[in-house]
């Protein structure tokens, strides 16, 4: 179920009771699309997020508390001078869509109490939270809800000009227009005859004639009706029976009444056990083995959220290195089809130093002015005949030494490609490591470890730091075998090389995927000997922290730390190693 209409409406209700007539006594902006309040009420201290990021807009309590930026940025400021301090008064549904209205009573500084209203619009890529006022210091509480004010601008998170949208700008000053309404019919008020009459006219499905037809009922609710009803989702709506159509409205009705009186939430779990889907209803056809009861509608949205949320913010934040990353890769793939193609060129160079040889053998033998000379070839111990090209304007001497003068360049042609082969192998396969580690990033910090290291490495420019910011350094995962072995895992090149060189001790047992790009792994010993156990589970973990995440049986070699060794002036992450015994294993990310 996506966060539709109906789920507003839950999570609006739950706010309501639990923080109208609180107070906010902070204000956060974590992220450059999310805001957090601190509200204290009934006796209890509140944590409200607020997001309108494209992938996952949304509005809920929340248990998570992020690291904020030193400096604050300009629409925190704003909301920490109108609303801070202030009082809320309610929270509000407008027509069963998803935008929502944060009424807020505050002190302006006249000393006068005004209403604020901050409207969360929940689009998709358009979502937005915009900061309104109507202006008048002597409006009062039960004013506020009046559709009729002439509410003005006076911040949003996104600022949306006449460039961007020719219907509705949002921008500080400008009167606020609502967001453009598609003419649905409100499922709060609606009777049976108007909607029997809906599904007579539709011309479409019924699945798809319901969340055409009505605001806030998404596909997927749409979808629980119609197996509420006993209805083929693909039959059409016009063919419905009398009776057919009085069951699905009897169905809708209770539906939309279930959604206002329930407090819980459920998380429908996927085959792996995570979670695939929320409700704010019991869904029809769901096995009770896959279904996960919330009491309350934003512990059941947190829960959803907390993994994909973090997924995309790694995504988002890792988007421009990785663009950067596949730029250097796909430049290194593009410059070794290039030497390649040279080598080719210059596979035959051998040829030209052999013809040169037998002219310079058979020089009294051959006249200027010839154009071939046929002679043996007695280098070969088959002794073929073989016939030269000869340039008829030059002399045998001179015929020779043009073939000699072509084999040199060759050969130094192929001399200096493979240093340059080598070079660009060593560039194509750390920018293959440094791809794999962002692929495996799970926060922030992980991102930022990698962005210093490519500074270091001169790929990206070095970034000028606020006064006193001290950035986070992250830790290797670590993870512990079923038999109690510690299993430390580098989520980095740099971090790979501090795990290896500076934490590991030379007996601890070195893990890392057979000529791919991964993890450094450490088997912690403290004194012990391995068992089998401990290496095959930390050899899993090093293919899952691999390019062969995705693997069926994947190679990882192991050896005694002592063994591994960074030649000098090599890139971060990269070792060799010397002897080793390798496993055969199905990847596996193990607990942390």
């Amino acid at each position: 179920m996506a966060f539709d209409g109906i789920t507003v409406s839950a999570v609006v209700r739950e706010l309501n009771e639990k923080l109208a007539g609180g107070r906010i006594d902070k204000v956060y902006q974590p992220e450059k699309d999310e805001i957090q309040f601190l509200i204290r009420a009934k006796g209890e201290n509140h944590r409200l997020l607020l997001t309108c990021s494209a992938t996952n807009p949304r509005i809920h309590l929340t248990q998570n508390a992020k690291p904020n930026p030193i400096e604050a940025p300009q629409f925190t400021m704003v909301l920490r001078k109108h609303l801070q301090g202030g009082r809320v008064i309610s929270f509000e549904q407008l027509d069963f869509d998803r935008i929502i209205h944060m009424n807020v009573e505050s002190m302006s500084e006249m000393g006068d109490l005004t209403i604020k209203r901050l409207v969360v619009e929940i689009m998709g890529k358009h979502s937005n939270i915009i900061l309104v006022n109507d202006g008048n210091t002597k409006l009062t509480s039960a004013e506020c809800s009046h559709e009729k004010l002439n509410w003005v601008v006076v911040d949003s998170l996104k600022h949306i000009s006449r460039l961007v949208s020719s219907v509705r700008q949002i921008l500080p000053g400008y009167a606020y227009m609502p967001a453009p309404t598609q003419n649905k019919l409100n499922p709060n008020h609606v009777a049976k005859g108007q909607f029997m009459l809906e599904m007579e006219n539709a011309k479409t499905t019924v699945h798809k004639a319901i969340y055409m037809a009505y605001t806030g009922i998404s596909p997927g609710t749409s979808e629980e009706l119609t197996q509420r009803a006993g209805l083929e989702s693909t039959k059409q709506a016009a063919e419905l029976t009398e009776h057919e159509s009085e069951i699905l409205f009897t169905v809708f009705e209770n539906l939309i009444e279930e959604s206002h009186k329930n407090h819980i939430g459920f998380i429908t779990l996927d085959e792996m056990g995570k979670p695939a889907a929320f409700s704010v209803y019991k869904p029809f056809s769901v096995r009770t083995n896959k279904l996960v009861e919330y009491h309350g509608v934003s512990a059941m949205l947190e829960a959803f959220y907390q993994d994909r949320d973090t997924v995309s913010r790694i995504q988002q934040k890792s988007h421009d290195l990785k663009r950067l990353v596949q730029l250097n890769i796909d430049r290194c793939i593009k410059k070794r089809e290039l030497q390649q193609n040279t080598l080719d060129e210059i596979a035959n160079r051998e040829y030209y130093k052999l013809c040169g040889e037998l002219l310079t053998s058979n020089i009294y033998a051959i006249k200027k002015g010839m154009a071939e000379f046929t002679t043996m070839n007695f280098f070969d111990e088959n002794q073929p005949t073989i016939t030269i090209e000869l340039d008829q304007y030059k002399s045998p001497s001179e015929n020779a030494q043009a073939y000699f003068k072509k084999y040199n360049k060759q050969k130094r042609t192929f001399e200096s490609l493979q240093e340059h082969i080598k070079q660009n192998d060593i560039e194509l396969e750390y920018f293959d490591s440094v791809l794999t580690s962002l692929n495996s990033s799970k926060d922030e910090n992980d991102i930022n470890d990698i962005r210093d290291e490519l500074t270091e490495q001169g790929i990206l420019k070095k970034k000028a730091t606020l006064k006193g910011e001290k950035p986070k350094k992250s830790m290797p995962l670590k993870f512990t075998s079923s038999d109690g072995f510690e299993i430390y895992v580098g989520k980095n090149n740099k971090q790979n090389d501090e795990l290896t060189f500076r934490f590991a001790m030379p007996a601890d047992i070195w893990l890392h995927a057979k000529n791919i790009p991964g993890s450094h792994v450490i088997l912690r010993l403290n004194g012990k000997i391995p068992t089998d156990i401990a290496i095959t589970e930390a050899a899993k973990i090093a293919a899952y922290y691999s390019k062969s995440r995705n693997g069926t049986n994947v190679a990882v070699d192991y050896t005694e730390r002592k063994n591994v060794k960074k030649p000098s002036g090599a890139k971060p992450g990269f070792v060799i190693y010397d002897p080793y015994k390798t496993a055969f294993v199905m990847p596996d990310g193990g607990q942390d």
